[in-house]
C-alpha cells in the first residue's frame, strides 16, 4: 500500500463472523438464541475493546467446518471483505480450536480472535486491583497454553542455566513450561487472596451484617443501581464489563438495619469457563451472600434469555439456591402504565427460576423510581438478624442505650412515664440482644 493511500492510524477495524448452526440449541434448556442477537452483543464487546466494526459475515451450516468453521467458499468471501474494508482483525462469535485459528490466520493473513479472546482482552483492560489482574492473567494463560503450537509465540529467547537445558528442547516446550510455571504461581497468589477474603468475611460475620450481592447480565445497570443505593462512585457506562473489580459498601435499610452490598462483574452469554474458574475468589462474594439482587434490564427484548444465562452461571458457582429478589431495572423507559412487576417476572423467569426469585421489584436506577419499595422488600426478605417490633423501657438518666436504639432501629412510638421512657421500635435481633435488660415486650422471645 502506497504512502498516499495508507490508512490513518486509529482504532482497529474489525470484521465479525457468525456461524448459524440452526439444528443445534444455543442454550442448555434447548432453546435457540438468535444469531443476530449474538452478533449484536459481539459488536458491543468489540466496541468495549475500542474496535470499530466495519462488516459482518454470516454463514449457515448444518455443522461447523472442522478446519475453519465456515468452509472454503465462505472463507474466500471473508478474504474479499477483509481486503475491501481494510480490516485489522477478524472476530469469530464461536470459540475457535487451536487448529482452526492457525488455519484462518494462514488463509486470511490477518489477526484472528474469537469471542473468548475478546472478552479476555476487555477484562485485561478493566482490571484495576492486583486480584483482578491476577485473575485475568490466569484466564489468559489457561486459554493460551493449548494454542501455542504453530503460532510462532515466543515468551522470551531460550536461555541457559538450570531448568532451561535439555536434549532437543524446542522453544515451544520452553514456552509451555514457562506458562505452566507462571500459572502455578498465580494460583498460589490467588489462594492467598482467597484466604485474605475469608479472614475479612469472618471478621464481617462476627458482627451480624448481612451481605447482599448484585448479580446480573452485563450492562443491566448494576453499577448505576449500586451507586444510587450506596452513594458510591463506581464506574458505570454503556460499555460491557465497565466494572470488573468487586466493590463492597454499607447501606441502611428502612428498619435502620445495616447491611453490606457488593457489586460484582456482569455475566454474559458464553462466558468462558476459564474466566468462571479464574474469578472464583471474586465470585465467592456471591456464593457467601445471604441474598442476591438479580438485576434485569426489563426493557431488553432478550431479558428472558439473559436472565437464564445468569442463572446458569449461578448454578456453576453453587449459588443457584440462594434467595433472590428480581430487580426489574429501567422501568422509566417503558410506556407509562404498562409495567407490572409480577407480570414481568412471569414473562422473564422460567418455572425453576421462579422457585428461587420469589419476589420482584421494579426500579429505575437512573431516576431512583421504586427504590423505597425495593429497600422495604430487602428488609422483609433478609433472614439474617431478623427485624421485629419490640418495646423497651429506659430510665430517663440512661441516654446511651436509647441513642443506640435510635441509631440502629426504626423507632415507631415514644412515651414518657415518670422516670422512664418507653419506646416501641422495629429492631434487629442483634440490637434486641444488646438491649435485653431494657426489654419489656419481644414477640420473638414470647413465641
Amino acid at each position: 500500500m502506497s504512502e498516499s493511500t495508507a490508512r490513518t492510524p486509529g482504532p482497529e477495524r474489525a470484521l465479525l463472523v457468525g456461524v448459524d448452526i440452526s439444528s443445534k440449541p444455543s442454550r442448555a434448556d434447548g432453546t435457540v438464541v438468535s444469531l443476530t442477537d449474538s452478533l449484536e452483543e459481539l459488536a458491543a464487546l468489540a466496541d468495549s475493546a475500542q474496535a470499530v466494526v466495519v462488516a459482518t459475515a454470516i454463514q449457515k451450516r448444518d455443522r461447523l467446518d472442522a478446519a475453519t468453521q465456515v468452509g472454503s467458499g465462505k472463507l474466500e468471501e471473508i478474504r474479499a471483505e477483509v481486503a475491501l474494508h481494510e480490516a485489522d482483525v477478524v472476530i469469530f462469535d464461536r470459540e475457535l480450536t487451536p487448529s482452526q485459528q492457525r488455519n484462518l490466520e494462514k488463509a486470511l493473513d490477518v489477526k484472528i480472535i474469537d469471542r473468548t479472546q475478546l472478552i479476555l482482552d476487555i477484562f485485561a483492560s478493566r482490571a484495576r486491583t492486583r486480584e483482578g489482574q491476577l485473575q485475568v492473567e490466569l484466564a489468559q494463560l489457561s486459554y493460551l497454553l493449548p494454542r501455542l503450537a504453530g503460532r510462532g509465540i515466543g515468551m522470551s529467547g531460550q536461555g541457559g542455566g538450570i531448568g532451561t537445558r535439555g536434549p532437543g528442547e524446542t522453544q515451544l516446550e520452553t514456552d509451555r513450561r514457562k506458562i505452566a510455571s507462571r500459572i502455578k504461581i498465580i494460583k498460589r497468589n490467588l489462594e492467598a487472596v482467597r484466604a485474605g477474603r475469608s479472614i475479612q468475611r469472618h471478621q464481617r460475620q462476627s458482627v451480624p451484617l448481612a451481605t447482599i450481592a448484585l448479580v446480573g447480565y452485563t450492562n443491566a445497570g448494576k453499577s448505576t443501581l449500586f451507586n444510587r443505593l450506596t452513594g458510591a462512585s463506581v464506574l458505570s457506562d454503556s460499555k460491557m464489563f465497565a466494572t470488573l473489580d468487586p466493590t463492597v459498601r454499607h447501606i441502611t435499610l428502612p428498619s435502620n438495619r445495616r447491611v453490606l452490598l457488593s457489586d460484582t462483574v456482569g455475566f454474559i452469554r458464553n462466558l468462558p469457563t476459564t474466566l468462571v474458574k479464574a474469578f472464583r475468589a471474586t465470585l465467592e462474594e456471591v456464593v457467601q451472600a445471604e441474598l442476591l439482587l438479580h438485576v434485569v434490564d426489563v426493557s431488553s427484548p432478550q431479558s428472558s434469555e439473559q436472565t437464564a444465562r445468569v442463572s446458569e452461571v449461578l448454578a456453576e458457582i453453587g449459588a443457584d439456591e440462594t434467595p433472590q429478589i428480581l430487580v426489574l431495572n429501567k422501568i422509566d423507559v417503558l410506556p407509562e402504565g404498562s409495567f407490572d412487576a409480577d407480570t414481568a417476572a412471569q414473562r422473564i423467569l422460567s418455572e425453576n427460576e421462579r422457585e428461587v426469585a420469589t419476589r420482584a421489584a421494579g426500579v429505575s436506577a437512573r431516576t431512583g423510581q421504586g427504590f423505597n419499595e425495593l429497600l422495604a422488600l430487602i428488609d422483609r426478605t433478609l433472614s439474617l438478624d431478623p427485624v421485629s417490633s419490640a418495646v423497651f423501657r429506659f430510665p430517663i438518666g440512661e441516654g446511651a442505650p436509647l441513642n443506640l436504639l435510635h441509631e440502629r432501629a426504626r423507632v415507631t412510638k415514644t412515651n414518657y412515664t415518670g422516670d422512664y421512657c418507653e419506646v416501641e421500635a422495629e429492631t434487629p435481633q442483634s440490637i434486641r440482644r444488646r438491649l435485653a435488660p431494657y426489654l419489656i415486650s419481644d414477640p420473638l422471645l414470647t413465641s
